[in-house]
Formats: structure tokens, C-alpha cells, sequence
């Protein structure tokens, strides 16, 4: 088949600049074939090459002594004692899920598994941060399915449990979803896997499923914005076998036991073209490969569909070669593709045969080490202006309103379709705060929560950034947690606009300073730029992901609350209303500044909850909503009834951070208010949960008539 001409469209298609193609032909001193352009763009695109973000993502603290691997690899790495260490990362796939939304989704935590499992480790959970459009808008109810039900149906397929996540929705995201998939499994500290090849004429192996043509141009397609010429983008979209890829982790597993495994990656983002070179690259080594061995389950693809599918359910992997029969044998077994398509080699060269033709020769370092980088221009985000007229409201009314939105109504819609059980280890499952599951075989556990307020990210990218962290923070400490360490997926608009450029570098900042005075570094993430379409960018949505560790199951903070609790507020109230759910919902407004991050009171209060465990039978932190909301969630999830002293909006609904509500009994109480004064640490009695009604100061409603709200209003009106 001839290649097509090399023309400023066919250039400019593959999403590289003019300077870009300078600098290209400047490396190769000649002009590049079809797929040498396909190899360099795929490469070179936001998604593979961070070009746009790696200047400040190098900012990020990402070192601890519970840190075993930070960034750079498949997922991060985290020691939970006992010979055993956490693998885990999120990572967005956002355009693919607007696109073809099941598919989209389906694949993506596809994707972030074989991430985990590519590491020697074995998946433990999942979770999920969906953001959607306006739920009347359109194509809402159409995205939240499709997305939904592509989650469940390949998490549950594969048998991993799904214990948490956020789901949210605002106009920002009309054009453009977010779908961000998180992972985590568990391994042996002496048996990691890494990607860097090593050894000069070592086999590279290819495993797993066969080769199509779907997801090619998968990347750039990801690193463009959308206009009207989206539904052409649909070829660009992968799709997923969960069950091919439960024998291709059960495969892994065992190979990795046999000992031929030198190095190994994942086939993600461009496929075989990004896992070679990687490889490559950070091994130092070139890599020959020869197409014509390829397994493929369509006849008559080119070199360039080859090097650019997305197929999922593959690695590839360096062979230990006097293993070769006892690896094969295990792929045989499992009935998956495993072919020898290369080998490593000295010269910094990464190339492509192909029916006995060399279809790439290029130096493998200039793909991937030395991918363009930019420092773009950026302005901060200029000071929201002070929120001036504060708004009262009923405060059942207000509850009501609050609780009859699809962003805080209850999401049993979508967390009873995703298996929170599998595996048998889930000890608190999704509903209210993070999701808990045990570390199998021992006393421990490991708690997971994701967390960002994108309003606040938009007022105050700075203070965002930091709250994403907080509540991140709070969410692992009110189920028992010790904090450990977090990931994160940068999700903003077009980072050529210096405007949006400043938020992202703005949460970048605000997330260091969390990530460092809460001792949770950064240890794995992605970035999804061009989030746009049409030139209408998202909210900026930096999703954090934190992991906790619970140093025995006993020591879990799962309660309800019952009849005659107390209810404790720990932290300061000031009463904050900028940029809060109940504006937002009740006054269809936006205005004023984020709420103030005060780390150092993060920390105290976070300790404070994990010290005096022993006397709390319930707590949840305090996020959107304010005490108002975290209140009637406690109480509806019992079945009881609260009373609440304060009737004022500030105290109610306002947001102020580093706060937490505590149900106890009353001698409980008392020994936690003494330990709060030793800490120094704020805390006040403000009512008491039993009775049938919610009662907030002088008005009051039945539970049983809020609950009928908060359990229907999600399906009404997305179901």
C-alpha cells in the first residue's frame, strides 16, 4: 500500500506544530515516512509527552520514607509494612468516554488495571470521579449512562471491587466529560516489576490480545479539543474485553513467577509505539521490531496502524531468553497471543520492519527523553470578589434544595450497578467517606478516597488545589486512616490560554504545599489537557486520589449513629458561604473566594480524630454542605433523626475546612472534649441525633419525608 504524500494537512492532523515539524526534521535531517510522522506524533502529543506540564509537574513533592516508587513508572509505589507494599495511579479518559461513552469508560479502567498488575501487583479496588454537563442538558442522561454502566460492566467483568468515588455536574462540563479511573493492588516489596529493558539483544515480547484497528490515533485525539467534527473521532475510541483481560492479568501473574520477566509495560496510550519506546528509553537501549510477527485480527493493516492501535489487553515485554519455552507455555495456557516481535539493541534507535521493508529508523531518545517541552505563558487567577450579600434561607429549605440536586442527592443509582463486594476483603463500601478494604490474610487495611471542588479550583486555583488534598486528607482520617500518600489527574482546558495555564501552575502550588505539610506525596498521576470545546473550556478538576492505612481492622471507623448520640463539631466555624454548595444550588450563584486552607490545623484535627478513635462511634468530615448536609447524611443513613442548635446560614451551610462531625455517647463525649483541650484542638457540642425529625433551630421535617429526597431525586432525574 503507497504511504500518502507529507503535506501541511496530513502534518497538521496529527496535532504537531509547524515548530514541532522543524524540530523533527532537524533531528532526522530528512523527511519522515507516514509512520515515522505517526510514531512522532503520537509521542510528541500532550498525552504521551506532558509537554505542556512537565516543568511544573517536576515541582511536586513525590519523596517519603513510605515511598517505594514515585512518578515516572506504570503506578506508584507505597510500603505498608510487613513485606507488602500499595501499587496504585488515576488516570483520565476523558475524550474517549464523550465519544463513545461505555466503550470510553469501559477501557479506561481497563487501562489503569493493567497499570497495577503490569507492577506485580495484584488489584484490590477501584474507584471512579465522574464529572458530568447540566443533568437537563441533552446528552447528560445519555453520557451517565453509557459511562456508568461501561464502569461496571468491565470492573465487574474483571472482578475488582469498586469502593468509591465522586460524581458531579455542572454546565462546564457539556462538552466535555471527565472520566477518571483509579486503581490499586497489592504486592510483594521483593517483587516489583519495572519497565526499563536491559540487556543488548534481549527478545521483546509481545502478550495478550491481538492487534486491531480500533483506538489508532487514540492519544492525539486526546490532546486536541473537540469542535463539530467529533463524531469522526469515533474510530479513535478502544474497546475492551474485560474477561481477555482477567486471564491476561492471571498470565502475568504467572509469568512474573517464573522469573523470565527483565522488564515489562503496559500498552497503553499509543500502544505499541509508547511501550517500546519507553522501554527504550529508560533503559537507556535502542529496540528493534519487526511487525510481520505481530499477532493481528484484521488482515492487511499497515506498519502505521500497527504502531498507532490501541487494542486493548496487551504488554509487551523484555525475555529473559532461556525462559522463553516456560514463558510461552504459560500464555499458551491462558489461550493468549506471545510472540517474540523484536529485540533490545545498543544504538539509540528505535526501528520498524515491516514486510521486509524498514518503514521507521529514528532515534529512540528523541521520542520520548527528548520530547518537546514548554515553559507557556501564564497569569494568575485574578482575587474572587468578597461574596457581600450573604443569603438566608429556611434551613430545611435549604437542606431540601441541597438534597434534591443530582450533585448531593444519593448516588445508589450508580454504585449499586459497580460490585463492592468481590474478592470478600471490602470492609465499607461506597455510600458516605472513603472506602475501606483488608489488606487479605492480615489485621490490616487500606482505605481509598477521590476528592476536588472544582468551584473552588475556578475562584481560587491556589486554595483549590490545597482543599482537593484536605478533604482527601479528612475523608482517610474519619474512617481510621493514617494518611500514606496520593495521585492525582490534572483535568483543565487548553494550556495554551495563559489564563488556563495559570490555574493549572496555581493547583499545582496549592497541591505541593498540601501533599507537603500532610505528609501524603505524590507518587503516580496524569494529566488530561484540552478539555474544550468550541473553545469552552471545563472547570479545572485537579481529582486527588489518597490512599490510608489502618493498622488493624479493629481500629475501622464504620458506625451509625443511633438514638441519643451526641453530635461534636470539631474545627473552627466562621461560617463561610463563597463558592458553597448552597449558593451554588439554591441561588444558582458562584461568587466569592475558595474557603481558606489552614494545613497546620489539617494536621492537628486529622490527629486528633485518629488519637481518640477509641472514643468515636461515628465521625464524617465536614465538605460541601457544611455541617447542614454531613448532619442530615449521618442521619438518614441510621434512619434517626438530628437536632441541630444553630438555625443560621453561616453556621449551617457554610464551608470552613479542617472540620469534622463526631457522633458519641455522652461519656465519650466528655473524655473528647478533654483530650481536645490537651490538643488544642476546637470542639463544641451542637445537638444530638434521635427522633423522627431533622430539626435545624426552629424548623423542622420528618426524616423519613428528606429521605424520600435524597434516596429519589438522583434517579428521577438521571436514572
Amino acid at each position: 500500500m503507497q504511504e500518502p504524500e507529507i503535506t501541511k494537512e496530513l502534518i497538521a492532523s496529527h496535532g504537531l506544530s509547524d515548530d514541532e515539524y522543524q524540530r523533527l526534521l532537524e533531528i532526522i535531517e530528512r523527511e519522515p515516512t507516514y509512520t515515522e510522522l505517526g510514531i512522532f506524533s503520537a509521542m510528541w502529543n500532550e498525552h504521551c509527552s506532558y509537554k505542556s506540564s512537565k516543568k511544573w509537574l517536576r515541582t511536586l513533592p513525590t519523596e517519603g520514607p513510605q515511598v517505594i516508587c514515585g512518578p515516572g513508572e506504570n503506578a506508584g509505589i507505597v510500603d505498608i509494612g510487613d513485606g507488602q507494599c500499595v501499587v496504585f495511579k488515576m488516570e483520565s479518559h476523558n475524550h474517549p468516554s464523550y465519544i463513545e461513552p461505555y466503550q470510553g469508560a469501559a477501557t479506561g479502567v481497563g487501562g489503569i488495571l493493567r497499570d497495577v498488575f503490569t507492577m506485580g501487583a495484584r488489584p484490590i479496588a477501584a474507584m471512579n470521579s465522574l464529572s458530568f454537563g447540566e443533568p437537563y442538558h441533552p446528552k447528560t442522561r445519555q453520557l451517565v449512562h453509557g459511562v456508568v454502566e461501561g464502569v461496571g460492566g468491565y470492573g465487574n467483568c474483571f472482578g475488582v471491587p469498586t469502593v468509591g468515588g465522586e460524581v458531579r455536574f455542572h454546565s462546564a462540563y457539556n462538552g466535555n466529560c471527565l472520566v477518571n479511573a483509579f486503581a490499586a493492588g497489592l504486592a510483594d516489596t521483593d517483587k516489583i516489576f519495572y519497565s526499563a529493558a536491559s540487556g543488548i539483544g534481549m527478545p521483546v515480547v509481545y502478550l495478550g490480545a491481538k492487534t486491531g484497528r480500533d483506538g489508532v490515533g487514540g492519544a492525539t485525539m486526546a490532546s486536541a479539543e473537540f469542535d463539530d467534527t467529533i463524531e469522526e473521532k469515533r474510530p479513535t475510541v478502544q474497546v475492551g474485553d474485560p474477561f481477555t483481560e482477567k486471564r491476561l492479568m492471571e498470565a502475568t501473574l504467572e509469568l512474573m513467577a517464573t522469573g523470565a520477566v527483565i522488564s515489562i509495560q503496559d500498552m497503553g496510550a499509543a500502544g505499541l509505539t509508547c511501550s517500546a519506546v519507553e522501554m527504550g528509553d529508560k533503559g537507556n537501549l535502542g529496540v528493534k521490531l519487526n511487525l510481520d510477527h505481530i499477532p493481528a485480527r484484521e488482515e492487511n493493516m499497515t506498519a502505521y496502524e500497527m504502531m498507532l492501535s490501541e487494542s486493548q489487553e496487551r504488554m509487551l515485554m523484555v525475555l529473559n531468553p532461556e525462559l522463553e519455552a516456560v514463558a510461552k507455555a504459560v500464555f499458551d495456557k491462558w489461550d493468549l497471543d506471545f510472540a517474540i516481535v523484536g529485540e533490545t539493541i545498543a544504538e539509540d534507535r528505535f526501528i520498524i520492519m515491516h514486510g521486509n521493508e524498514c518503514k521507521a529508523d529514528l532515534p529512540l531518545k528523541a521520542l520520548s527523553g527528548n520530547a518537546p517541552e514548554y515553559d507557556r505563558p501564564w497569569v494568575e487567577t485574578p482575587a474572587a470578589k468578597p461574596l457581600v450579600n450573604l443569603p438566608e434561607i429556611d434551613p430545611i429549605d435549604g437542606l431540601r434544595v441541597l438534597i434534591s440536586s443530582p450533585n448531593y442527592a444519593a448516588k445508589q443509582w450508580v454504585y449499586e450497578q459497580y460490585d463492592s463486594m468481590v474478592m470478600a476483603d471490602s470492609a465499607v463500601v461506597p455510600g458516605i467517606g472513603a472506602g475501606v478494604v483488608r489488606v487479605h490474610g492480615t489485621d490490616k487495611a487500606l482505605a481509598f478516597t477521590s476528592d476536588v471542588t472544582p468551584r473552588y479550583v475556578k475562584a481560587n486555583p491556589f486554595e483549590g488545589g490545597k482543599q482537593a488534598v484536605a478533604e482527601a486528607y479528612r475523608n482517610l482520617c474519619a474512617v481510621g486512616a493514617k494518611p500514606l500518600a496520593t495521585t492525582d489527574n490534572m483535568n483543565f482546558g487548553n494550556p495554551e490560554k495563559p489564563e488556563i495555564m495559570g490555574q493549572f501552575v496555581g493547583a499545582i502550588k496549592g497541591i505541593s504545599a498540601a501533599v507537603s505539610a500532610l505528609d501524603m506525596p505524590i507518587v503516580s498521576g496524569n494529566v488530561s489537557l484540552y478539555n474544550e470545546t468550541d473553545g469552552t473550556g471545563i472547570l479545572p478538576t485537579p481529582t486527588i486520589g489518597a490512599v490510608g492505612l489502618i493498622d488493624h481492622i479493629d481500629n475501622i471507623i464504620s458506625g451509625k449513629v443511633r438514638n441519643g448520640h451526641v453530635a461534636l463539631l470539631v474545627g473552627e466555624t466562621a461560617g463561610h458561604l463563597g463558592q458553597s454548595a448552597l449558593l451554588a444550588e439554591a441561588f444558582n450563584c458562584e461568587d466569592g473566594d475558595a474557603p481558606q486552607v489552614d494545613l497546620e490545623a489539617e494536621k492537628r484535627n486529622g490527629e486528633f480524630i485518629l488519637n481518640n478513635r477509641d472514643l468515636i462511634s461515628v465521625v464524617t468530615d465536614l465538605s460541601d454542605g457544611g455541617l447542614a448536609l454531613a448532619a442530615f447524611e449521618l442521619a438518614e443513613a441510621a434512619g434517626v433523626g438530628v437536632v441541630l442548635n444553630a438555625g443560621d446560614t453561616p453556621t449551617l451551610f457554610g464551608e470552613d475546612q479542617a472540620r469534622y462531625l463526631v457522633a458519641c455517647n455522652f461519656d465519650q463525649a466528655e473524655g473528647l472534649m478533654a483530650a481536645a483541650a490537651v490538643a488544642g484542638v476546637p470542639i463544641r457540642s451542637v445537638g444530638n441525633f434521635g427522633g423522627e425529625n431533622v430539626t435545624f433551630g426552629r424548623s423542622t421535617a420528618k426524616i423519613t419525608e428528606l429521605s424520600e429526597v435524597f434516596r429519589c431525586s438522583f434517579i428521577d432525574v438521571i436514572g
